[in-house]
């Protein structure tokens, strides 16, 4: 099969090479993968920057959508020809890859595999974020941050379709337009706009009751300006570069909650096992995005498609900040 293999750390020593499919395990489910997603993660993790950092040889990719080929001897949930999508922790730019079964989810006819790529982890996370740990409730406010990626468009129609007001900041007015294509009610250049003044100026001066932020530095820091008594910030990236460091005097003067959360962790994939009852927590979340997005009350923007051979320009498209939605890959 042909797989992105990178020799050593840096997108120079990448490159597509005929190799070998990757052994099946016993709960593993092999899948002819149609469509993988490209994200900035797996930008670090070619760069070696990642907190998932792979000794090379390695092939990038954690999202990926196709058709089942073949069951490890301790599944049950699949057969081949099943349509899914799946979460792996690396090898997803590639023509196979085998997942684990409990990060493997059905795909309903509706929706495309190009599509589908984004919910193993952009709009798990955001579910995640916003449902379980913000517990955001019907009225509240939604400040998002960065809302015209991927991990943002997910965030705003996530929010709207659990009640809340959505207000989103972006950076071109393209950008804001695409916004509320998706559900915000307020959309904000912050490149003409002090968004600070304009959430409190929205709110009556009460600020904002959640903050998704993937972009981090001067953001987040304006953000706990514009945040609200009892509010919940949830520091999801740092597009910015700059990694705050969280005022502790803010948080307890004004009671909000500072959220982490790591989508990786309810996949196995961080040094501590979830909890006991995770696979069906994740599976019940995953059903309930994807019979959204079957009916399209959820909607996946796809910004460009493009051929493995061409995974390099797919990367530094990503990286010119330009990207509404998703790039993805096909094998």
């Amino acid at each position: 099969m042909k797989a992105v293999v990178c020799d050593a750390f840096g997108l120079e020593h990448a490159s597509v090479k005929e190799v070998s499919s990757p052994p099946i395990f016993p709960e593993g489910v092999r899948i002819a993968v149609h469509s993988a997603g490209v994200s900035f993660a797996n930008i670090l993790v070619i760069d070696g920057k990642h907190q998932n950092k792979w000794s090379p040889p390695f092939t990038p990719g954690t999202e990926v959508a196709g058709t089942v080929i073949e069951c490890g001897n301790e599944t049950s949930h699949f057969q081949a020809g099943d349509r899914v999508v799946a979460g792996v922790k690396t090898g997803g730019y590639a023509q196979e890859v085998v997942a684990t079964e409990s990060n493997v989810f059905r795909l309903p006819d509706a929706v495309d595999f190009d599509a589908a790529v984004q919910f193993p982890t952009i709009y798990a996370t955001a579910y995640g974020a916003l449902k379980w740990k913000a517990a955001i409730q019907p009225g509240e406010v939604l400040l998002v941050h960065g809302a015209a990626g991927g991990s943002g468009l997910a965030a705003v129609e996530i929010g709207k379709l659990l009640g809340a007001r959505v207000m989103a900041t972006a950076g071109s007015d393209a950008k804001t337009h695409a916004v509320k294509q998706h559900g915000a009610d307020l959309a904000l250049n912050y490149r003409r706009v002090d968004f600070r003044e304009a959430v409190l100026q929205a709110t009556g001066g009460r600020g904002a009751d959640v903050i998704f932020d993937p972009v981090g530095g001067e953001t987040f820091r304006a953000s706990l300006r514009c945040i609200a008594p009892d509010g919940r910030i949830i520091p999801m990236g740092f597009a910015s570069g700059d990694i705050p460091q969280i005022p502790a005097n803010i948080v307890l003067v004004k009671n909000i909650t500072v959220i982490g959360l790591y989508w990786g962790y309810y996949m196995g994939w961080a040094r501590h096992a979830p909890p006991e009852g995770t696979d069906a927590r994740v599976r019940a979340a995953f059903e309930e995005l994807l019979g959204w997005a079957a009916t399209k009350k959820l909607n996946p923007a796809t910004y460009k498609i493009f051929d493995l051979a061409d995974f390099a320009q797919a990367l530094h498209t990503l990286s010119e900040r330009e990207v509404i939605g998703r790039v993805v890959l096909r094998p």
